[in-house]
C-alpha cells in the first residue's frame, strides 16, 4: 500500500496545488514547489524517508525536457547560436564565478571553498526557467533565446566543474545524500581513474557514436516501427533513445541531460521528430511536476526557521549578485529593455546542479557537510522565489517596457515556410487558421504588445518593421511558399508587396485591401490574391440585416450573392477607369453602375416574385435562444 499512497498524495497535492495556482495567475511551477512544500512533511522527505525512487522519476524529467528542446533545434540553429552560446553564456559563467568567489572570499572562506561556491551557485536552473519561458510563449524572443544559450553553456561546464571539484578538497570528505541528488556524474564514471587525455577521447568518440548512430541506425529503425502502425511501440522507441543516450553519456562521466538533449539534436532534422515529440510531450510534463514537487519536498523547514536570517540572506545575495552581472551582460549584447529584465530576473536563482555539485563537494572533502547543508537549502529558495520574479516581471516590468520603450528588431531563429505580416485583427485570423493546419508560420509585427500576446498563445511572433528586407531575408522569404500581407498601413502594404514582388518573384503574395482603391494599387504592386477585408463581413451582416427586418432567408442569401456578383464586375469595370485617374469619367461609371445595381437587385426580387420574402418572421425571445 505504501507506493500507491505515495502516488495519491503526490497526485492530488499537484492537481489542487496547479489549479488553484493557474487561477491565480501565478504558473504551474510554483504550484507544483508550494505542492511539494505541503506534502513534504508528510511523507517524511525531509527525513530521507523514502525520496530516492522519486527523486530518479523527478530527474528523468529533466532528461526528457533537454531532449524535446534538442528536437526543436536544428545544427543550423545552433551554428547560428554560437557567439551567443560562448560568448554570452561563457561571459556569465566567468563573471557571475568570480563575483560570487570574491563575496564568498570576503565573508571568511579560504579560495579553494569560496571558488567551488562561486563556480556551483553561477549555475541557473534550467528546469524552472525552460518551462516557465514555454509556458509563456517567450522563448522565441530574444530574451529567451538568450536565457536558452546561457542555460546551454552552464549545462556544457558542469562536465569541467565536476573534473574541478576534487582537486579543490581542503577538508576531509563527508558521508553526504545531497538532496535531489542525481545526476550519475556524482557518483563516477567507468574512465574515472585513466589520464586526462584518455577520457577526452573516450567522450568525444561517444558523443561521434550518438551522432552517427542517430543518422544512420535510428532513422532507418524509426521507419519500421512508424510501418508497424502501433504507437505504444513507437513511444516505447522514443523513450528508449532518451533513456539509451543518457545512460551511454552517463557511463563516460557527462551529464545524462546534456547527451538526451545531443540526442534530440541529432532527431531534430528526422521526418519522425514531430510524431516523437507528440509521443513524449506528457512524459515530460508529469516528470517535470515532480521534479518541481521534489524540491519543494526537499526544503528542511526545521534548519530554514533556526538559521532564517543567514540562509534568506544567501539567497537573496545570490539572486542580487546574479541579477547585476546579467543585467550588465544583457547591455553589453544589445539586448531590448525588455528582454533585458526577462533574461536578467529569469536567471537570477542557482540551478538543480548545485544539488549535484554541493552534494559531490561533501563528499570529496571540498566543503564542509553543515556549510552543504545551508548552501543547498539558499538554492531551493532562490528556485521558490523564481516563479515570483517571473510575475514581477510579467506584470509590472513588462507592461512598462513594451508600450514607452523603442526596441530592435528580434532576431529569427528558424524561418517558415509562410510568413505573414501584420497580427492585427485580420493577421490573427489567418495565423490561426494556418497553424491550426500544421503549417509552419512566421509572423511579424511592428507593435511589441501584441507581439508578446501573440507568443503567449503559441504563435512564433517576432517584433519588427516587415517592410525592412533584412527582416524579410531572416523570415525566409527566399524559400516562403506564399507571403501573407495583412499591415495596418496602407501605404506600408503597398510598399511590401512591390518590394517581395519584385525581389521574392517564387513567393505568391496574399493581400488584404483597405478599399477598392487599394485593390486596385495592390494589383499593380503585384499581389497574386487580394481581398477587401471588410466586404465579406459587411455582406454577412447585409444577409443578418434583412433577416431581422422579416425577409426569408433564402431570398436574403439570393440578394446578398446578386449584390456579390454585380460588385465583383463592378471592380473589373472601373479598374480602367481609375487608371486613367479619379476624374469625371470614373465618376460618371460608379453612378452607372449604382443604377444598375438597383436594377439588377429589383429584377431579382420580380424573378424571386413566387418565392417567400416577408411572410417569415424571425423568431424572438426564447425561441431565438433556442
Amino acid at each position: 500500500m505504501g507506493f500507491f499512497q505515495d502516488a495519491f498524495i503526490y497526485l492530488l497535492a499537484a492537481v489542487i496545488a496547479v489549479t488553484v495556482s493557474h487561477r491565480l495567475g501565478l504558473g504551474s511551477v510554483l504550484g507544483y514547489l508550494f505542492a511539494g512544500i505541503a506534502i513534504g512533511p508528510v511523507l517524511g522527505i525531509v527525513a530521507g524517508a523514502e525520496t530516492e525512487t522519486v527523486k530518479h522519476f523527478a530527474e528523468f524529467g529533466v532528461v526528457i525536457m533537454l531532449f524535446l528542446i534538442g528536437l526543436e533545434l536544428e545544427p543550423q540553429m545552433i551554428w547560428r547560436m554560437r557567439w551567443q552560446l560562448l560568448g554570452l553564456g561563457g561571459l556569465q559563467v566567468l563573471l557571475t564565478t568570480t563575483a560570487l568567489t570574491a563575496a564568498a572570499m570576503a565573508a571568511g572562506f579560504v579560495w579553494q571553498t569560496a571558488l567551488v561556491i562561486g563556480m556551483t551557485l553561477a549555475l541557473s536552473s534550467t528546469a524552472i526557467v525552460l518551462q516557465t519561458l514555454n509556458e509563456k510563449g517567450w522563448m522565441r524572443s530574444r530574451g529567451g533565446q538568450s536565457s536558452f544559450s546561457v542555460l546551454l553553456f552552464q549545462d556544457i561546464a558542469v562536465i569541467p566543474m565536476l573534473a574541478l571539484l576534487p582537486l579543490l578538497a581542503v577538508g576531509d570528505p563527508v558521508a553526504l545524500v545531497p538532496a535531489n541528488a542525481a545526476d550519475p556524474a556524482a557518483h563516477g564514471s567507468l574512465i574515472d581513474g585513466y589520464p586526462g587525455w584518455f577520457q577526452t577521447l573516450v567522450i568525444v568518440a561517444t558523443i561521434a557514436f550518438i551522432i552517427l548512430t542517430g543518422r544512420f541506425l535510428v532513422r532507418p529503425a524509426f521507419r519500421l516501427i512508424a510501418a508497424a502502425q502501433m504507437r505504444e511501440l513507437f513511444t516505447a522507441a522514443a523513450l528508449l533513445i532518451v533513456v539509451a543516450t543518457s545512460l551511454l553519456m552517463d557511463l563516460v562521466g557527462v551529464s545524462a541531460a546534456l547527451g538526451a538533449f545531443l540526442a534530440g539534436v541529432v532527431l531534430s532534422t528526422s521526418e519522425y521528430r514531430h510524431a516523437i515529440e507528440s509521443d513524449i510531450e506528457p512524459f515530460k510534463g508529469l516528470l517535470l511536476g515532480l521534479f518541481f514537487i521534489s524540491v519543494g519536498a526537499g526544503i528542511d523547514f526545521g534548519l530554514l526557521f533556526s538559521e532564517f536570517f543567514l540562509i534568506i540572506g544567501i539567497a537573496l545575495g545570490i539572486i542580487l549578485v546574479k541579477a547585476l552581472v546579467l543585467l550588465a551582460l544583457a547591455g553589453i549584447f544589445r539586448l531590448p529593455w525588455q528582454d533585458t529584465w526577462m533574461f536578467g530576473l529569469g536567471l537570477a536563482q542557482a540551478g538543480e546542479f548545485a544539488f549535484v555539485l554541493f552534494g559531490f563537494a561533501g563528499s570529496s572533502g571540498a566543503l564542509a557537510g553543515s556549510l552543504v547543508e545551508i548552501l543547498i537549502l539558499s538554492v531551493a529558495v532562490t528556485m521558490l522565489l523564481t516563479p515570483l520574479m517571473f510575475i514581477l516581471f510579467e506584470r509590472y516590468v513588462l507592461p512598462r517596457t513594451v508600450s514607452s520603450v523603442s526596441r530592435e528588431a528580434d532576431e529569427i531563429p528558424e524561418p517558415g515556410t509562410i510568413v505573414i505580416a501584420g497580427v492585427g485583427r485580420v493577421g490573427q485570423i489567418i495565423a490561426r487558421l494556418l497553424m491550426a493546419e500544421g503549417y509552419k508560420i512566421v509572423v511579424l509585427d511592428h507593435d511589441p504588445n501584441l507581439v508578446e500576446r501573440m507568443r503567449q498563445t503559441g504563435v512564433h511572433s517576432y517584433y519588427g518593421d516587415a517592410t525592412r528586407p533584412d527582416l524579410l531575408e531572416a523570415a525566409g522569404l527566399a524559400e516562403a511558399e506564399v507571403l501573407v500581407a495583412a499591415l495596418d498601413d496602407q501605404d506600408q502594404q503597398t510598399a511590401l508587396v512591390r518590394h517581395v514582388s519584385e525581389h521574392f518573384p517564387k513567393c505568391r503574395i496574399v493581400a488584404r485591401a483597405f478599399d477598392r482603391h487599394h485593390l486596385y494599387e495592390l494589383e499593380n504592386a503585384g499581389a497574386h490574391v487580394i481581398e477587401r477585408e471588410v466586404f465579406e463581413g459587411a455582406l454577412a451582416l447585409g444577409r443578418h440585416t434583412l433577416k431581422e427586418l422579416g425577409l426569408h432567408p433564402f431570398r436574403a442569401e439570393q440578394k446578398v450573392r446578386a449584390f456579390r456578383r454585380h460588385d465583383m464586375q463592378t471592380v473589373d469595370i472601373l479598374r480602367e477607369h481609375w487608371a486613367a485617374g479619379m476624374g469625371k469619367k470614373y465618376i460618371t461609371a460608379v453612378r452607372t453602375r449604382l443604377d444598375e445595381l438597383m436594377q439588377v437587385m429589383r429584377s431579382d426580387r420580380l424573378a424571386g416574385k413566387n418565392l417567400p420574402d416577408r411572410e417569415w418572421t424571425p423568431p424572438r425571445g426564447e425561441d431565438a435562444e433556442r
